[in-house]
């Protein structure tokens, strides 16, 4: 089975050179967090993530415990 060709890039600049935008650059970070999460989760069983103001250590079963809280004084 051949591969096909990637789509490249149909934005370009004037002087022919393709860039990438702020928004897909922000969407494969997120997507490669997520997927780094969930190898990290199912390597070590838990994993540290930032919700609002507080660190928390997210379980594999489920659970989370607050570790510290930021900004606090």
């Amino acid at each position: 089975m051949a591969l096909k060709d990637k789509k490249k890039s149909t934005h370009q600049t004037r002087d022919g050179y393709a860039y990438i935008t702020k928004r897909f650059v922000v969407s494969k970070a997120q997507s490669a967090g997520r997927l780094a999460a969930l190898r990290a989760m199912k390597t070590m069983g838990y994993v540290v993530t930032v919700r609002g103001e507080w660190v928390v250590r997210e379980n594999q079963d489920g659970t989370s415990q607050r570790l510290v809280r930021i900004g606090a004084q």
